[in-house]
């Protein structure tokens, strides 16, 4: 077969493609995709017209192998055009001459009458009828399956989706937002969130966090797990006690589903390397780049999109946009920071030790020092880097939501590192000579990132856990072990992940980074394997000797492996 229909869902927020609500399928075709994407889009208009329904755009996007297809939708018909999508799609494979379940040109009389049935059960005019109102009013809305909410934090209101009121029966002048910020990236989006939260803390407002290990307000964990998409931001900003907030949004939300919320007043991209690739079409880190900035979406007029001038990836991408920009860099003589300055922009730098704000004018630059470097404690005396960067990403934030510069310093001063505020994000321990340090880092650039951290420290023996799930491509693998191996390792110790071999057999993917570690010249044997990260993390530490450093990649059992590291901590030994 040279086609196949690999997903149909709905994109119920901004998304890569425009900032409409839509059905899209992604299907895979072998040869050229011109021709079957043609007759899906005949098709699909045809239907769309039939159902009186000739208001909606489609688009689509063709890449290596296949296509998106995607058909507007309102937020009350989404299921119903994801079914009209799969039809449009079938038709189109009867009119290529490809295999397809029954001849779907032949009984489109039928499928129109179900499709009409299934948009009339869908229906919801009071749904409508009060986004529209919101709209108007310039009121937060989010909906989903089950509730309807206005406002944001203390103002609030959430309706059952089958009991909404009507628009005027709402107190509309009663309903407000409160600021709030969106963070993603391929590596720092957590820890800068969690910077963020702790500078909004120390302002004095009760912060609200979500993330890919819990979703928190101030010191109250609503629930732990992953909450980087859309369901995370809803639950947070329904909570009565927010009254700032900052979102983690992930990659695999933004595709899935789209953005959260409908605005921001800031949105951060921290950094855009290879990770997760070939998945919903993105293959490529220069398809991955547009997909991490529709975050830009969510901005309007002045709301700054806050980019790392770092990464040339983000740089060339932001060259394509009309949104007001903050940038930041680890380098004040950056050609990008120069250039913004030049022209009036805003940018925050390390320079001397600094994390260093400055303001462009026509006499030049001024600059304020805004915290030392120093004191911030994961950024360890400047030695880790990348928190530095994500550090300037949070100030960033910061001063686009005029926070003060003293409760920045205090906030940034505050946030620890540790596993009680970043879990599983640069972790440090130490007990009788032996540091351990337990990371995240999992793919290439962050491994990088921390391979440069490692390389610092003065150790007699460097002894690296590793493991990666199944569904990245062999080439991440390898690149990821080559950036591990960079820390010229003692011993290897490589762990199968259960639970995440994602399609291949047991144990593939820890004989595969052996592999790629020998030819990255670790001899053979330096390196064991282990079925499960806790018992390798149980052999690193019961086989640790003053002057080791423990680097313990801690992509799944993080807390079985914290909690043999605390028992370590107690031992005499």
């Amino acid at each position: 077969m040279r086609t196949e229909l690999t997903d149909s869902r709905r994109l119920t927020g901004a998304n890569l493609f425009w900032d409409h609500p839509s059905a899209v399928i992604d299907v895979r075709i072998e040869g050229a995709a011109e021709p079957f994407v043609l007759a899906w889009e005949q098709a699909a208009r045809h239907l769309l017209e039939t159902l009186g329904r000739g208001q909606e755009e489609t688009c689509f996007r063709i890449f290596k192998g296949g296509a998106s297809l995607l058909i507007s939708a309102a937020i009350d018909a989404l299921y119903s055009t994801c079914e009209l999508n799969e039809v449009a799609w079938q038709c189109a494979l009867d009119r290529m001459g490809e295999e397809s379940e029954g001849d779907q040109e032949a009984d489109l009389p039928a499928q129109i009458e179900r499709l009409s049935a299934e948009f009339e059960a869908e229906a919801r005019p009071a749904l409508l009828a009060l986004q529209c109102a919101a709209k108007q009013y310039g009121a937060p809305f989010l909906w989903d399956d089950d509730e309807v909410s206005l406002g944001y934090g203390a103002t609030a209101h959430v309706w059952p989706v089958d009991g909404l009121p009507a628009v005027d029966e709402v107190d509309w002048q009663s309903i407000h937002s409160i600021p709030l910020a969106l963070v993603t990236g391929t590596n720092g989006k957590s820890t800068t969130v969690r910077m963020t939260a702790s500078i909004m803390t120390a302002a004095g407002y009760r912060a609200g966090l979500t993330s890919t290990d819990f979703i928190r307000v101030a010191d109250r964990t609503i629930d732990t797990g992953d909450y980087s998409g859309t369901g995370g931001a809803r639950m947070l900003m329904r909570q009565q006690d927010v009254e700032m907030a900052v979102l983690e949004v992930a990659r695999g939300g933004l595709l899935r589903r789209g953005l959260g919320v409908e605005r921001a007043q800031a949105a951060v991209v921290t950094n855009v390397a290879a990770d997760h690739l070939g998945e919903y079409g993105i293959n490529t880190v220069e398809d991955l780049v547009p997909a991490k900035f529709i975050v830009h979406r969510a901005l309007q007029g002045d709301d700054p999109l806050i980019l790392n001038a770092d990464d040339r990836g983000v740089v060339a991408y932001a060259a394509t946009l009309g949104n007001s920009l903050i940038w930041f860099s680890l380098y004040s003589d950056n050609p990008v920071i120069k250039a913004h300055l030049l022209a009036g922009g805003t940018a925050c730098y390390l320079k001397d030790g600094w994390l260093t704000l400055a303001a462009g004018g026509t006499d030049g630059p001024s600059e304020r020092n805004v915290v030392p470097v120093e004191d911030i404690p994961p950024a360890r005396g400047g030695m880790v880097r990348y928190n530095i960067s994500n550090a300037l990403a949070a100030l960033s934030i910061a001063i686009s939501l005029e926070i003060p510069d003293e409760a920045i310093r205090r906030g940034l001063s505050a946030f620890k590192g540790d596993e009680c505020d970043n879990p599983g994000r640069g972790n440090w321990f130490e007990h009788q000579g032996v540091r351990i340090l337990v990371d995240f880092a999992h793919n290439e650039h962050g491994m990088i990132a921390l391979a440069d951290s490692v390389r610092q420290v003065n150790a007699d023996r460097v002894v690296i856990l590793i493991g990666q799930a199944g569904d990245r491509l062999d080439k991440d693998i390898g690149d990821l072990t080559r950036a591990a191996c960079s820390m010229n390792p003692d011993h290897l110790l490589i762990s199968e992940l259960p639970g995440y071999e994602r399609g291949r057999e047991s144990m593939t993917v820890p004989g595969l980074i052996q592999d790629f570690a020998i030819d990255s010249g670790v001899s053979e044997e330096l390196i064991d394997i282990f079925p499960c990260p806790k018992e390798a993390t149980e052999w690193a530490l019961a086989n640790a000797r003053p002057g080791d450093l423990l680097v313990l990649l801690a992509l799944t059992q993080r807390q079985e492996a914290l909690a043999l590291i605390h028992e370590f901590l107690k031992g005499d030994g």
